[in-house]
């Protein structure tokens, strides 16, 4: 029995940072029903990299968060339409939206008319800056998160930075924050039986996020700066070379760091005053890198990886991602789901999991993602 079954998400976003959240909801069983523009939809039904799909209103960047979900098309300037997401509104527990701030409220729909069409309702409005504040009517998207966070500028080298996570990062810890706090106000109104105004902005949520390289300046003063590959709080740690190629290895703890200089034949290195304890092997990091590199190049990344991850150093290969997508370790824990394709044909589409398993099996998409309006002649709330 899935923990949200029978809770019922009314989801207006678009792109990514809602519709991430709302995904993770439907795996935990919520019933989600996308309420898009018609004719247009969710503008990810038009970004990807293959134009056709594309052009079927069924983008790449579309199907990969909104399996399980149906679809109505409703314009809220319309007062037709706007009886519908009344009724909606009111037998709704969770209302997601990620418009830019204030927009909704604009429509007609702030969370004081909301509360009292629904006052059990729970509504969550992601933002890039959150609702309020100098910045709250910027527009803005995963990179510009990551730029004002701090983000980009202690990525990559001292002589690249600032540079571009490669994947849009914001977005998703946005929509992980919000599904996180959803969740709790779901839990919080079966003992108060109120509904919550949540209020989330990426900017605080991807700051939170960052952890070590906010508080250690916080709390001690001290700046992160871009370090590339390699792991600021220990040494050796980071990108290393064997011979083949690029291997990751993290030997943070003093008897990680003499387990693997033993193992590659270095036992010398341990006794050397440069590299002796955690803060002298920091300050000499590009001496021991170097040393250590000469010994790994004698064997392949993945004969590392074996050897070292056996004594207990944790080391893995670098990979690709059609590489990451085919490691028997998903493949063992059931972590893509395999869905027919929404057009009928003969595809089969294949979906990510949240990374979680429920009682030893993961949660799983029951349908594939929806064609634009698909639900909008059935009764709203009927399960699919």
């Amino acid at each position: 029995m899935p923990p949200l079954r029978g809770v019922r998400v009314l989801d207006l976003t678009n792109v990514l940072a809602g519709p991430y959240c709302s995904y993770q909801l439907m795996l935990l069983g919520a019933d989600v029903v996308k309420v898009e523009m018609p004719e247009h939809g969710d503008l990810a039904r038009q970004l990807g990299p293959d134009p056709e799909l594309n052009r079927a209103n069924l983008g790449a960047s579309f199907l990969a968060q909104n399996a399980g979900k149906r679809s109505v098309e409703l314009n809220l300037k319309d007062a037709a339409d706007r009886k519908v997401f009344e009724k909606m509104a009111r037998e709704a527990d969770v209302l997601l939206e990620n418009f830019r701030a204030g927009v909704l409220a604009r429509l007609g729909y702030d969370w004081d008319r909301l509360r009292e069409l629904n006052p059990g309702l729970i509504y969550c409005a992601i933002s890039g800056f959150g609702q309020t504040g100098p910045m709250s009517q910027a527009p803005a998207y995963d990179q510009i998160i990551q730029g004002l966070s701090g983000m980009m500028s202690i990525t990559g080298t001292p002589e690249t930075a600032p540079v571009r996570i490669g994947f849009p990062v914001c977005d998703t810890v946005g929509g992980l924050t919000a599904a996180l706090h959803i969740s709790a106000a779901l839990a919080g109104r079966a003992a108060t039986g109120k509904g919550v105004f949540l209020d989330v902005s990426m900017l605080e949520a991807a700051i939170s996020a960052m952890g070590w390289a906010i508080s250690n300046y916080l709390v001690s003063g001290v700046a992160p700066e871009p370090m590339g590959d390699q792991n600021a709080t220990a040494a050796p740690s980071g990108t290393f070379q064997a011979a083949d190629g690029p291997v990751n290895i993290s030997a943070n703890r003093q008897e990680q760091f003499e387990t693997l200089c033993e193992s590659v034949g270095r036992p010398d290195l341990r006794a050397d005053p440069r590299f002796a304890e955690r803060e002298a092997r920091k300050s000499h990091r590009e001496e021991l890198n170097a040393e250590l590199n000469s010994a790994l190049r004698k064997k392949t990344a993945e004969e590392w990886e074996r050897a070292l991850t056996a004594v207990g150093v944790p080391t893995a290969r670098i990979v690709s991602v059609p590489q990451a997508v085919r490691l028997e370790q998903l493949e063992h824990r059931d972590f893509f789901t395999d869905l027919p394709f929404p057009d009928g044909t003969d595809r089969v589409l294949r979906v990510s999991g949240s990374g979680v398993l429920h009682d030893g099996e993961p949660l799983r998409p029951p349908a594939p993602p929806p064609l634009l309006g698909q639900d909008t002649h059935e009764s709203i709330w009927k399960a699919p």
